[in-house]
């Protein structure tokens, strides 16, 4: 392609959708992709979304649908494609190369979220899809009447015992510690008297030859290792950042986030970093379509500058 962008934005969740609607608005000339068929990326995966103001329980399908309509409606549409490679991001022209084409854009805006971090257990990858899931909100009705076994200690672990409580005749949930979820979602595990908390352990294993069977955990008080009879097993146990692409060429934090404030700056002139895949303390849909908006709000004050020889 032989056009040059001013902005190009790369991701279609809450954030990367607020960042192309607030480039139209801004009446910038934008390329925005995203690998993606269904818009609001992790969004998707969440069975109710009670806490983004004005649309309490919505689902998280319907909340990205919502959001993909809005970018709609002021005509916008992703270039449905993965990206392969960014260069040049350090220079005054940056390049994205996917496999069918060549995109070029004075600025870019990083909106690649983040994916499902793993136990890297045994059984894990071999059962990915035969009783190992990541997602409650797509999987949970195949369980059924049956047993499965939740394991982690925040906000989505919590979410989905919740949500699996109402399809499962019992569901444990696998934790080493306190539990790190709101209180309100701690409160709805507690009331349900289908959920059996386990706590204090850790899992070692995920039982099974063609099928889940049971994860096999230890206490780490006591040692003592345990068997749960479990046809399902679904971990939460937080996300990874698919910085991939850019970790040699941005400066990233230890654990591999773009490092980057409020306003998006990364180590990196023209680039700026929104949503799960920047360095924050709180990852919310509220919070990524804040970066998406300031984000752009960032590189409209870049390209200015650069227009106006204010380097």
């Amino acid at each position: 392609m032989s056009d040059i962008y001013d902005l190009a934005i790369l991701g279609g969740g809450p954030a990367g959708i607020t960042a192309a609607i607030y480039a139209s608005r801004a009446r910038l000339n934008t390329i925005w992709i995203d690998k993606n068929f269904a818009p609001g990326g992790q969004v998707t995966a969440t069975y109710a979304v009670d806490n983004y103001p004005g649309m309490p329980g919505i689902s998280g399908m319907d909340l990205g649908e919502a959001f993909g309509a809005h970018a709609r409606k002021l005509g916008l549409e992703p270039q449905r494609e993965k990206i392969l490679s960014l260069e040049n991001i350090s220079g005054e022209i940056k390049t994205i190369r996917t496999k069918k084409h060549e995109y070029q854009a004075k600025s870019l805006i990083l909106a690649f979220g983040a994916e499902h971090r793993k136990l890297d257990i045994p059984g894990e990858d071999d059962l990915s899809g035969l009783g190992v899931s990541y997602c409650a909100t797509c999987d949970g009705a195949f369980y059924k009447d049956r047993t499965a076994v939740v394991v982690g200690g925040g906000n989505v672990a919590a979410e989905d015992a919740v949500f699996l409580s109402g399809l499962c005749e019992r569901v444990y949930l696998v934790h080493r510690d306190a539990l790190r979820a709101d209180q309100t979602l701690q409160e709805k595990i507690f009331a349900c008297e289908n959920i059996e908390m386990v706590w204090d352990s850790v899992p070692l294993e995920i039982l099974g030859q063609d099928e889940v069977t049971g994860l096999k955990i230890r206490n780490i008080k006591t040692n003592e290792e345990r068997e749960l009879t479990a046809d399902g097993v679904f971990i939460a146990v937080g996300i990874v950042p698919n910085t991939t692409l850019v970790k040699d060429q941005l400066k990233l934090d230890e654990n591999g986030y773009i490092c980057a404030g409020e306003e998006g700056v990364t180590s990196a002139p023209g680039v700026f970093a929104a949503g799960d895949i920047r360095t924050k303390a709180l990852r919310q849909i509220v919070t990524a379509v804040s970066d998406g908006a300031n984000a752009v709000a960032s590189a409209q004050k870049y390209l200015w500058r650069k227009d106006n020889g204010n380097d």
